[in-house]
């Protein structure tokens, strides 16, 4: 494990270690490795081109005791698992919201219609980047009859759909969603259609992002070009940190929350497996915190003893 954090994937003379030296991999990239070989020695031992003893190196007997409460099970009885010897502790990094005060401030200093569409899609229908750089144009259904579209949903929406895209653009939910456009976005989208338009080499892209000012003009937008946005964003607007496209994704996740929207409709629009995961993306407001105390009604006796 020392020597995976330690030593480059190709040689350059001696690797120098002790306090001060940088580490060449992260602990979720050595912990991979690890799974891979241990996978890899399981199945040489099963196929007994390894001794069986090599299955005490790589784990340990552990039973169910030191699992949570919920994966536990509602069975009593104790249960024994396989444990792997060798794992490295990964720091959980949370990524934080943009704030509304964040947002607006990036989309002030949009210098296109399709820049401040962007900063719209990431914080206000809370997409992906791969997700929205991978929207088609037929993927959006903005009459208020849609049944024009075939769709039976009403009102203005767009579809996120998993495809494989030239682009690069991958919407990481295997099941496909629709997410409610509100008038804000809605209107976002016209006047960067009017700003698509006026680009002939756009003309034949069923991608709704395209380059309008480098090149190769009129082709998809790839994903790493909303990191570069919004990095430039950050900077043209004066934030003292730099926004990131997920930090739009958060945002939208907590106003939700804060508005009063239940877990399952967070995880719906988000797009999630279940509504637990979409707990990383809850940030509640002071303000949240403060209504949720506030609400908790006060025993009488408290009340009295107070008099």
């Amino acid at each position: 494990m020392v020597w995976l954090k330690y030593t480059p994937a190709r040689g350059g003379g001696w690797v120098v270690m002790g306090p001060g030296a940088a580490p060449v991999r992260t602990e979720s990239r050595i912990n991979k490795i690890l799974v891979a070989t241990r996978g890899f020695l399981v199945f040489a031992v099963t196929a007994r081109e390894a001794p069986g003893e090599v299955m005490d190196q790589l784990f340990e007997i552990g039973d169910t005791r030191d699992l949570p409460t919920v994966a536990q099970g509602e069975a009593s009885r104790l249960r024994y698992r396989l444990r792997a010897r060798h794992s490295l502790h990964e720091p959980e990094t949370r990524v934080d919201r943009a704030s509304d005060a964040e947002i607006v401030a990036l989309f002030r200093v949009c210098h296109s219609a399709r820049d401040r569409l962007i900063v719209l899609m990431l914080s206000r229908a809370g997409l992906r980047r791969g997700e929205a750089v991978g929207l088609r144009r037929s993927d959006l259904h903005l009459l208020p009859d849609n049944t024009v579209h075939d769709c039976r949903l009403q009102g203005a929406h767009l579809h996120v759909i998993r495809r494989d895209n030239p682009n690069g653009a991958w919407a990481k939910s295997r099941h496909n969603r629709a997410v409610p456009l509100d008038f804000l976005t809605v209107r976002a989208i016209d006047l960067y259609l009017i700003e698509r338009d006026a680009l002939s080499a756009a003309a034949d892209c069923d991608f709704l992002l395209v380059n309008l000012f480098r090149e190769p003009l009129g082709a998809p937008m790839p994903p790493d070009a909303l990191n570069e946005l919004f990095e430039a964003l950050s900077r043209r607007a004066g934030l003292p940190r730099s926004i990131s496209p997920h930090q739009g994704r958060h945002g939208f996740a907590s106003n939700l929350a804060d508005s009063g929207a239940m877990l399952d409709e967070i995880q719906m629009l988000l797009g999630h497996a279940s509504p637990t995961s979409a707990q990383p993306y809850l940030h509640p407001s002071s303000d949240r915190l403060r209504a949720a105390v506030e609400r908790v009604p006060s025993a009488r006796g408290l009340l009295e003893g107070l008099r």
